[in-house]
């Protein structure tokens, strides 16, 4: 069954400016701006503003069905996410885990990648290059654990499962062996 209009309703906070253009989204905030081009999703998409600076984006779906009006929760959490990311950033705290032998983690060019020795004991050396805007550092409070920070949570997270993808264990039985570097927390930098 089809509904006429469906729409959801997002309040953005000051110091954040939204600019919608032809379903591509711009959000400006005080860490820097991000863009998300949606032209995919068939949505009428508008950024109004609602009294004294305040912003206020308004999503609506006409005529659509199941599949189509879901879509309308998920371009709002976009949104959302990427007024987060652009007022408090996002923070993955990634551990590593080993039983015998010691995982060494070296953080190269900056924090923009990262080169994993000595996994299970193999001679092979594994490098992980982060996404756009996304930096890696050594937590100075835990030991063997890694801090990926940025404002797209997109590439905070796409990055985070690259370098736990890049160290899964192949040919052994996995409930014995459980080395690996695995995100422990998710945050964001600015502190509530």
């Amino acid at each position: 069954m089809r509904d006429i209009l469906k729409t959801e309703e997002l309040d953005i906070p000051e110091g954040v400016a939204v600019e919608i253009k032809s379903r591509v989204i711009r959000v400006t905030g005080p860490r820097g701006t991000l863009t998300k081009n949606i032209r995919h999703v068939d949505m009428d998409i508008r950024a109004l503003k609602a009294g004294k600076d305040k912003t206020k984006v308004t999503l609506a779906v006409w005529q659509g069905g199941r599949k189509h009006v879901a879509c309308l929760r998920t371009i709002r959490s976009l949104i959302n996410n990427m007024v987060i990311g652009v007022t408090k950033g996002f923070q993955y705290k990634m551990r590593a885990v080993y039983a015998h032998f010691p995982v060494n983690c070296i953080i190269q060019e900056q924090g923009r990648s990262l080169e994993i020795r000595n996994f299970l004991g193999e001679k092979t050396v594994r490098h992980v290059s982060m996404l756009d805007g996304v930096t890696v550092s050594e937590s100075k409070a835990q030991k063997d654990e890694l801090i990926l920070e940025g404002n797209d949570i997109e590439n905070v997270s796409q990055s985070a499962a690259s370098i736990q993808g890049s160290c899964r264990v192949r040919n052994k039985d996995i409930r014995k062996f459980l080395d690996g570097i695995y995100v422990s927390d998710r945050t964001t930098v600015v502190q509530d």
